[in-house]
């Protein structure tokens, strides 16, 4: 019995032993380090132009070939001249417009403020200002372009002593300012009626009737008349009334 106990403390006495024994440490290992490398020799003959580019296997003639097919299907665009334009993007300020050139047209939206409903689809008249300008940018004007055909309207308004509507703007010395075809015209006091007018302010806001009576195209000036109405009205009355008229 004794020695079964004393067998059982040695055991124990070991493996006591062998739990607080030190646990070495183990170092890692430094990595081996590169040997350096002799710096590369760029190749003399190698195109930098052609990083990014896909390489083309075409001659130069058929390239001269392409831009002649891409330019054909391009319109010819004349500075100065007045077309036609679709609105393909509108933002806060501006309207982008095409009118089938190369580079996309800016007009700023308060130029079509008349018209707050204008929508991307939309054709509208462009005054050509210039194809390119420092940027390559078209540069377009629609209000240009509606003064240049508001002009030609007006003229021929007095070629053919044509009766138009007018909005009366404003009042001014000696008369009032009237808005024909978006162009301000002078309705000078003696005539607006055929009779004295003492108070100019009830006219404005409201829409007359005129006919041109001058125009200044070098100066851009242009004289209207309500009073040449009146008198054709009154002179017509008075052919009337003396067809009807019998003798005695």
């Amino acid at each position: 019995m004794s020695e079964e106990i004393e067998n059982t403390t040695g055991a124990e006495g070991t493996e006591n032993q062998v739990a607080e024994a030190p646990v070495a440490e183990v170092t890692p290992e430094a990595p081996a380090k590169a040997a350096p490398t002799a710096p590369a020799v760029p190749d003399p003959n190698f195109d930098w132009n052609a990083i990014g580019k896909k390489q083309q296997n075409y001659t130069e003639a058929e390239v001269a070939s392409y831009d002649k097919k891409y330019e054909d299907t391009l319109r010819s665009v004349i500075e100065h001249d007045v077309t036609m334009g679709k609105v393909v993007a509108k933002t806060t300020k501006e309207l982008i417009v095409n009118i089938g050139y190369k580079s996309d047209g800016v007009i700023s939206l308060s130029e079509v403020r008349y018209n707050p409903d204008i929508a991307v689809g939309d054709e509208i008249e462009v005054y050509v200002e210039r194809q390119e300008d420092k940027s390559g940018q078209l540069v377009l004007s629609h209000k240009k372009a509606r003064s240049l055909k508001s002009w030609e309207r007006i003229n021929q308004a007095l070629e053919n002593d044509e009766i138009i509507k007018g909005y009366i703007k404003s009042r001014t010395k000696g008369g009032l300012i009237a808005e024909i075809f978006g162009v301000e015209a002078f309705l000078p006091g003696s005539q607006i009626d055929v009779k004295p007018i003492r108070d100019y302010d009830v006219y404005v806001g409201k829409t007359m009737e005129f006919k041109v009576v001058k125009i200044n195209n070098e100066f851009k000036n242009v004289v209207v008349s309500h009073k040449a109405l009146i008198e054709a009205e009154l002179e017509q009355q008075k052919v009337d009334i003396m067809s009807k008229l019998e003798k005695g």
